[in-house]
């Protein structure tokens, strides 16, 4: 490597600086951006299973894995920074020690990760992977387990991400939707989902009332989008009052908005016309 001394215990020595100087670097960098404080937190395996759900899963044995897919960590979350590079000198004598039987050449064990979506998670070796981070290498050898989940993992790059997926699962808990349906419903703002899980229990609990007929989660949930939601966004788009948000937002906006203003459930052009004018 460039700068290399051709000694390797000093080079080893050399290698831990630079990395927690490019550490210190970064979180000066975040501070002076004003990045959220989660920007280079590494992701914590538990609490992004529990804002997915978990159904199971399956050992793939042992993979090539590339370094950059590498996010989060089973329990060594406070020890090395989203890039693995340490967060302070505790790990230092263990973090050389890998280094400098590295720059030897000497046979090093792979490490194990779960693996969920494209993402993974280190459950043993984090060494291993600030080690390889530092070398410039690029992938690395790892035991894999893949862990299925209700939700897609898609979409997560930092610990906020969490709460919206949580919340997610949750909203299709209570209205569990399927398909093109289930893909139609996304928010930014996390809390949307349980505004909208409100709205659409109210609106199964008046179809129930109308009809005289207990429903199911999964019966209200498939015809509110098939009687409700769908027919609601075509006018939406016929009347140009979808721009930027979400069919989604759009939605849980204006049905808010007919309340409001009008106090009713109904859909009317006594609705719209008070809706759009609001919105002028």
């Amino acid at each position: 490597m460039p700068g290399d001394t051709g000694f390797p215990f000093a080079d080893a020595e050399n290698d831990f600086i630079r990395m927690r100087r490019r550490q210190v670097l970064s979180r000066l960098a975040a501070w002076l951006r004003r990045e959220p404080d989660d920007v280079s937190i590494m992701l914590p395996f538990d609490e992004v299973i529990d804002a997915l759900g978990r159904l199971g899963e399956r050992r793939l044995g042992l993979k090539v894995i590339e370094l950059e897919s590498i996010v989060g960590s089973v329990d060594r979350t406070r020890d090395f920074d989203r890039r693995f590079r340490p967060t302070s000198g505790r790990v230092r004598e263990r973090w050389q020690r890998l280094a400098l039987a590295t720059r030897r050449g000497e046979a090093i064990p792979p490490i194990e990760v779960y693996r969920v979506g494209d993402l993974h998670f280190v459950i043993d070796g984090h060494h291993r992977v600030s080690v390889a981070h530092a070398m410039g290498l690029k992938t690395i050898d790892a035991y894999v387990t893949v862990i299925r989940t209700r939700i897609s993992p898609e979409g997560i790059r930092y610990r906020g991400d969490l709460m919206v997926k949580d919340l997610r699962r949750i909203f299709l808990d209570r209205v569990p939707l399927t398909g093109e349906a289930r893909a139609a419903i996304r928010f930014t703002d996390p809390w949307d989902y349980a505004e909208l899980s409100e709205s659409v229990e109210a609106w199964g609990f008046r179809l129930m009332q109308d009809e005289g007929e207990l429903l199911d989660r999964a019966t209200v949930a498939r015809r509110w989008y098939e009687e409700e939601f769908v027919p609601v966004v075509r006018m939406l788009r016929q009347a140009a009052m979808i721009e930027t948000q979400t069919e989604a937002e759009a939605y849980l906006w204006v049905i808010c908005e007919r309340y409001r203003l009008i106090r009713t459930h109904r859909w009317d052009d006594e609705v719209f016309t008070a809706v759009r004018e609001q919105r002028r």
